[in-house]
């Protein structure tokens, strides 16, 4: 189980559910480069979409939708799934950043938080998924020490799957990673 309020110690960390759909959606559409490599810009729907959707085999327990905070300002969302695509693994399934607030180290700032936290808590790798043809997002997390593994498709969109070891292992061990992404919506709310 993860302890959202560990996350970081610099910014206010808020579980984020529907209720939070607008904010959410607000950030998103301020980050129209992000959106310049999918059929479609952010839309109120995709982000109900991401508030609820999990992989396969987990559990709506399992997603933590976090908002960052800095008094009221929305700095940065993530997704972070506890326990996929193994129970000593997390992914993070979206990262986005406050545009007021990029090219700051911020991001990095956070991410380094997360990483040192869910290392404390015996996680030995966390995983996502990079655009392939987003330059911005590739650099960002190449940049935080995360290693292409492999590439997926993902509803028309070639995806690069990446980890960051964590535990003293040399490397992520690629035979673990799903060559097809896939999430479920769930029908509950996130923080039931």
């Amino acid at each position: 189980m993860v302890d959202i309020n560990s996350l970081s110690s610099k910014y206010e960390t808020r579980l984020l559910d529907l209720s939070h759909a607008d904010e959410v959606y607000d950030l998103c559409v301020g980050n129209p480069q992000f959106y310049d490599y999918y059929k479609t810009g952010p839309s109120k729907d995709n982000v109900v979409y991401a508030l609820t959707a999990t992989p396969p085999d987990t559990d709506i327990k399992d997603k933590y939708f976090v908002g960052f905070y800095e008094e009221e300002t929305l700095v940065a969302i993530m997704d972070l799934i506890d326990g996929y695509p193994r129970d000593d693994i997390a992914y993070i399934g979206f990262f986005m950043m406050n545009p007021s607030y990029q090219g700051k180290q911020i991001g990095t700032a956070i991410i380094d938080e997360v990483v040192a936290y869910l290392k404390s808590i015996g996680m030995s790798e966390i995983r996502l998924a990079i655009d392939k043809e987003n330059p911005q997002s590739n650099h960002f997390w190449k940049k935080n020490g995360f290693e292409v593994l492999g590439e997926v498709e993902d509803n028309g969109m070639t995806k690069l799957v990446a980890a960051r070891t964590l535990a003293d292992t040399p490397e992520p061990r690629k035979k673990f990673f799903k060559k097809k992404l896939s999430f479920h919506k769930k029908e509950k709310n996130p923080q039931a």
